[in-house]
């Protein structure tokens, strides 16, 4: 009969990618049963949006059921996304925050904000949207969810419930203002606003808060470096110079912010939105070479994603299959890849 010391030596030969180092080493493996010559296991990732997981399976499966005496194999796939270990004071049960970034409006940051929290919400993951943009609050819109949020009594007094849409938690300002009705605030106000619907939401239990921050390098992006420990940024760009350039100083200001802080701010990687047609291609990444951090993807300039945004479906609801969902898909990937491999860098050091 087979032992479980052997199933865990050839299980040695599958390496994640990221990590860099094999899953038994990782501590991937668990509950591995052995009945006759049939054998089930489990493999524990580290994000349920790991890009290489249906790999893994049937590498695992493969490697398994060569064994002697093994004559059936069933390998199941789970994820339990650890925790960063900078503590969140004011949102407690969420694992980690991630802002969407731009430095100059019109790239298409919410919209590329909305279908990865949906990206990632449909690999099984927990995920909350907070859209901080106050002056244009757009993801109620693209979310297609326009009621506002009830109010409940907590230990520690009112909070507003996140209204669900296509599997995610969502928050805005624009629940809360009337059509007619525009923002004027100025830093102060604006900071607290932040800290309200952060601290003043029932998040509950998050592997993923992403965050729609408003454009530029003003005082929201300052303010909600300060109130939380950010697991990292995704910036947004199109692939036309001045794009880029103002770009840049987004990536820039992040590490800025580091310095004054003293808090480690990573920069997940860039993200090349509407690419290809009138716009070119290639911005993205050079813009993230010259700055030596990841680049995360591009996505298609394609009428469907627009039109999916106005009409609150976004596109990543269409699945890897389409070629707008797969693009959200495979960037959702990476990004939750890069926190997974920063986080493992945090618990290591």
């Amino acid at each position: 009969m087979v032992t479980e010391e052997q199933i865990l030596e050839g299980l040695r030969e599958i390496q994640d990618p990221d990590l860099g180092r094999d899953i038994v080493a990782l501590g991937f493996i668990k509950n591995i049963v052995i009945e006759a010559g049939e054998v089930s296991l489990t493999i524990e990732l580290t994000t349920p949006a790991c890009p290489v997981k249906e790999d893994m399976k049937a590498d695992a499966e493969r490697i398994v059921s060569s064994l002697p005496g093994v004559e059936s194999v069933r390998v199941s796939m789970t994820a339990q996304v650890r925790a960063s270990l900078t503590p969140q004071e004011l949102i407690p049960g969420v694992r980690h925050c991630i802002a969407i970034a731009s430095g100059k409006g019109g790239v298409g940051k919410s919209t590329v904000a909305c279908n990865l929290a949906v990206a990632l919400a449909k690999t099984g993951a927990t995920v909350g949207l907070l859209d901080a943009d106050i002056y244009g609050p757009s993801i109620p819109t693209m979310m297609g969810v326009r009621r506002e949020p009830e109010a409940v009594q907590t230990a520690t007094g009112a909070k507003m419930v996140p209204i669900k849409a296509h599997g995610v938690s969502v928050m805005s300002l624009g629940f809360l203002l009337r059509e007619d009705q525009v923002v004027v605030w100025r830093g102060p106000m604006l900071g607290k606003a932040v800290a309200d619907m952060l601290s003043g939401v029932l998040w509950g239990t998050l592997d993923y808060l992403l965050i729609d921050l408003p454009p530029g390098t003003g005082d929201v992006p300052m303010s909600l470096a300060q109130l939380v420990p950010l697991s990292g940024v995704v910036v947004v760009t199109t692939p036309q110079e001045v794009a880029q350039e103002i770009a840049r100083k987004s990536i820039l200001m992040f590490s800025t912010l580091e310095k004054s802080l003293n808090r480690t701010i990573p920069i997940l990687g860039v993200v090349e939105n509407m690419s290809g047609g009138i716009f070119g291609t290639g911005g993205g990444e050079r813009t993230a070479s010259r700055h030596s951090v990841p680049f995360l993807g591009s996505i298609p300039l394609d009428e469907a994603i627009s039109l999916g945004g106005d009409a609150g479906k976004p596109s990543a609801l269409m699945g890897e299959n389409s070629i707008e969902g797969g693009a959200f898909a495979k960037i959702a990937g990476a990004m939750a890849a890069r926190v997974s491999v920063l986080q493992y860098s945090e618990n290591s050091a």
